[in-house]
């Protein structure tokens, strides 16, 4: 209606986004460093050039352990977050308010699916885990919101009524347009018919 996404979508994935950059970063370091590490205690019977293709060479192999190993962190945080505040938003949404309550259900939910897999011992730690993840994220998430002086909640209704008192005043002046034309009309065919009269 408004020719634009409703900022919950859009929060949904800038906050995937973040967590698949954190995600590649967290895994891709160690993996860089550890790939580069063992490339030079591997290598050192290898003849090269010159220092600067030896060098290359370790960072070569520290690269491709960076985008591989942070590649399997990136999309695994960031499908993680992402269903966690697709969960979070849809139960804040539906019940109108936001509180620990939403986060802590959307942590145990999402911990669950992801330990799924493991069975019942795993479902179960997911659970545990995703809901003690939920509490903390939620409370520092409800935090900023309220330092920036708004909710979403508090936002989405003053942008409901603002919208509501546009399309009052829409219709209003529609209606005094519509009234102001019937005036206009009515005066035209009364003096034709006046002038009718006389003759």
């Amino acid at each position: 209606e408004r020719q634009r996404y409703p900022e919950e979508t859009v929060n949904i994935v800038k906050s995937a986004f973040t967590g698949g950059v954190v995600g590649w970063v967290y895994g891709g370091l160690p993996a860089f460093r550890q790939a580069r590490r063992a490339f030079i205690e591997g290598s050192q019977a290898e003849l090269f050039q010159n220092r600067a293709d030896a060098v290359q060479s370790a960072h070569r192999a520290g690269l491709r352990s960076f985008i591989r190993y942070g590649w399997r962190w990136s999309w695994r945080v960031a499908a993680f977050v992402a269903i966690f505040n697709t969960v979070s938003t849809g139960l804040s949404a539906y019940r109108n308010k936001t509180t620990i309550g939403n986060f802590a259900s959307a942590g145990a939910f999402t911990g669950a699916l992801f330990r799924m897999h493991l069975g019942l011992h795993g479902l179960a730690g997911g659970f545990v885990f995703g809901t003690a993840f939920g509490i903390p994220a939620g409370g520092l998430l409800m935090l900023m919101q309220k330092l920036t002086g708004e909710t979403l909640q508090e936002k989405r209704n003053r942008e409901r009524k603002e919208q509501y008192e546009q399309k009052l005043a829409e219709w209003q002046s529609r209606l005094t347009v519509t009234e102001v034309l019937g005036q206009m009309e009515s005066n035209t065919l009364g003096g034709p018919q006046t002038e009718m009269g006389k003759e």
